[in-house]
């Protein structure tokens, strides 16, 4: 590191500058120090190699040193050293990770200066290097007393005030902070105001929450539930297949309904084969009562003009085959549900298992989340429902929303059942004497608020309700801000005790290096 033509660890944009002589005697070499990330001294130290060689080092800084060597090394290597340094009668221990950087001969030629970057060192051993080249820098010999001290030799002082009193200034008044107090009074009564008039003044319902219609997907039938894989907050679309519930008994219906017309159809047609056959004066068919309860079927000698009698009646029994296959068969399509709309799954009952469900039991809840379908409903006491009319204001306010939406009436309604919506708890509407009231936003909400507890206010003076309404909802936006400031304020302390307690833990390990731990005299 003596050639300052070439590249060092403390130096990234050091470039050739010509032949500047190097001053054995000099601590520092002579060089602008804003052209280094630290200053490089010629210390008196030691560099033990994990081979257990040591070498006489050359200079040394905070970010890399320089050693003398018989043999070159590779370049980028990284090795684990320790830097053996002098601390008055005692030797310092600090061990480092460096990687190799240059490799040059001396002027002589027969050794090799090798410079190092250092890459990793523990805070400790830093900070012990740190106060050492501190201590060469101020002219001073590192000493394990004056490393103990809380002091650096380079630790700035106060400048010394003269003798001389200086003229005291004149103090101006702070009329900035009167008019901010002032202001802060100001806009404080203004939230106290309209707070008052919003909480006694408009007409607040008993319970408000967004909504959206509800249709509930039944069994048509008893049976088993087949597997399906739709869970709560799935989007569905319209004609797309839903569940399927297997009938069991209606399946062995239409089986044996097939059965019976193939077997009559097969008889008729060999009836009247056997009837158009020349010189047949006799026809063998079943009796009347053949086949009854399962029992095997019993035939007769007639004539042929009473098998044709026959032959009819076995046509009026296919037809009704026919008729009762087609039932069947209607009744099987029915088990087979689809989506009546595009909607979102808002609950779907568990089909894992084979889960046998009744007729008209509810298999699954889906909600109509389109642009005009989610609204905000809300249930107002029979005492204030003569105050509120179609197409009236009213003022919504979403948890942590830091606006109003303004909305207007769409229907009042004494029947909360009327029309079934989802969003709404079933204890809430086994309330008595309370009417319904649906709002139209003038926002549209998203799907993900349905079922959200909302605030809602009806106006009857729009321009004074809406300026009570901006000046709560800024104030409660002012509260929720200092609200998370306080809890990360809390946060912040929490975490920064466990720091100072790690902080307080690695002071004391300093301490004891430094006072001795990797002090070999």
């Amino acid at each position: 590191m003596s050639d300052d033509n070439k590249r060092d660890p403390d130096r990234p944009d050091a470039s050739p500058s010509g032949d500047a002589a190097h001053d054995a005697s000099a601590q520092i070499n002579h060089e602008r120090r804003d052209e280094r990330r630290h200053v490089r001294l010629d210390v008196p130290f030691e560099v033990r190699f994990p081979s257990g060689s040591t070498l006489t080092g050359h200079d040394l800084s905070l970010g890399g040193f320089s050693v003398y060597s018989d043999e070159p090394l590779p370049l980028d290597s990284v090795i684990s050293v320790s830097l053996l340094l002098t601390a008055g009668a005692a030797e310092l221990i600090v061990p480092v990770n460096a990687r190799m950087l240059r490799d040059q001969k001396t002027e002589d030629g027969k050794k090799h200066e090798l410079a190092f970057e250092i890459t990793r060192i523990e805070r400790r051993h830093r900070e012990l290097l740190r106060r050492i080249i501190r201590a060469h820098l101020s002219g001073q010999h590192a000493s394990v007393e004056d490393l103990i001290t809380s002091e650096d030799p380079q630790t700035p002082r106060k400048r010394r005030t003269s003798g001389k009193t200086q003229p005291a200034a004149k103090r101006r008044k702070p009329w900035g902070r009167y008019t901010a107090l002032l202001l802060g009074i100001v806009v404080l009564a203004a939230v106290i105001a309209a707070t008052t008039y919003r909480n006694f003044l408009l007409i607040e319902p008993d319970f408000a929450a967004v909504t959206a219609p509800r249709i509930d997907i039944r069994a048509p039938g008893s049976g088993i539930l087949a597997q399906h894989e739709f869970e709560a907050g799935d989007r569905v679309e319209r004609d797309q297949q839903l569940v399927r519930v297997k009938n069991s008994e209606l399946e062995t219906d239409l089986i044996l309904a097939k059965a019976s017309l193939n077997y009559d159809k097969q008889l008729i047609e060999n009836l009247k084969d056997r009837i158009a056959s020349p010189g047949t004066d006799q026809v063998y068919i079943p009796s009347d009562d053949s086949g009854a309860n399962g029992s095997p079927a019993d035939f007769e000698s007639v004539s042929p003009e009473v098998a044709r009698v026959r032959i009819n009646q076995f046509e009026t029994a296919t037809d009704y085959q026919s008729s009762r296959i087609d039932a069947f068969q209607a009744r099987m399509s029915q088990n087979v549900i689809f989506s009546p709309c595009d909607c979102l799954v808002a609950w779907a009952r568990s089909s894992s298992g084979g889960t046998y469900i009744n007729q008209s039991e509810r298999i699954m809840t889906l909600t109509q989340t389109g642009e005009n379908d989610i609204m905000v409903e809300a249930l107002v006491h029979m005492d204030d429902i003569d105050r509120i009319e179609p197409h009236q204001t009213a003022y919504i306010a979403l948890p942590n929303a830091s606006e109003p939406i303004q909305a207007q009436v769409r229907t009042v309604s004494l029947d909360v059942e009327r029309q079934p919506r989802a969003g709404f708890p079933k204890w809430v509407r086994q309330q008595q004497n309370v009417a319904s009231v649906l709002l139209v936003p003038e926002e549209p909400l998203p799907a993900s608020t349905v079922g959200v507890p909302v605030d809602v206010r009806f106006s009857e003076a729009p321009v004074v309700d809406a300026t009570a309404e901006w000046v709560w909802q800024g104030g409660r936006a002012v509260v929720q801000e200092f609200e998370e400031l306080f809890a990360s304020a809390i946060d912040s302390l929490d975490n920064g005790e466990t720091s100072d307690e790690t902080l307080n833990e690695s002071h004391t390990e300093n301490s004891a290096a430094s006072q001795g731990a990797s002090v070999s005299s």
